[in-house]
């Protein structure tokens, strides 16, 4: 059996608020274990805070579309934006042994990312960014 929500946020901070009860819902409905809907939330924070901050800079509305797919043993969580070319992936894995006055900013988000979920994939497509992330169990 699948389940699937779709929802378009704008590029707004207060969207993330929405969007994190939109995925609460949808997971206790759908019988989601509550470490599964926290790592989504939590991944999913991270990576849409970030389009909101850095995709776009003409100081107009966005949309940023988020699909969530859930087949047996798979939760599969996809995020679309029209924002500036970037692939998350391949920025350089950060340095956890370094003080925190060496450590350059940026680069723990994705690292958060990729601790929480089983798998992140990135393609740019027809103009726009396309992460796909996977949690398993």
């Amino acid at each position: 059996m699948t389940a699937a929500m779709s929802v378009t946020l704008v590029n707004d901070r207060s969207e993330v608020e929405r969007l994190s009860r939109l995925v609460d819902a949808f997971g206790v409905a759908e019988g989601l274990q509550p470490d599964a809907i926290f790592s989504v939330n939590l991944a999913l924070d991270e990576v849409v805070t970030n389009i909101i901050r850095y995709a776009h800079d003409d100081g107009r509305q966005h949309p940023i579309v988020i699909r969530l797919t859930l087949e047996p043993g798979v939760l599969t969580v996809e995020v679309e934006d029209d924002g500036r070319a970037f692939n998350p992936l391949e920025a350089p894995a950060p340095d956890l042994h370094a003080s925190i006055e060496d450590r350059p900013i940026g680069g723990l988000g994705i690292h958060l990312v990729r601790s929480v979920m089983t798998s992140v994939e990135y393609r740019r497509e027809d103009g726009r960014n396309l992460l796909t992330m996977k949690k398993r169990w």
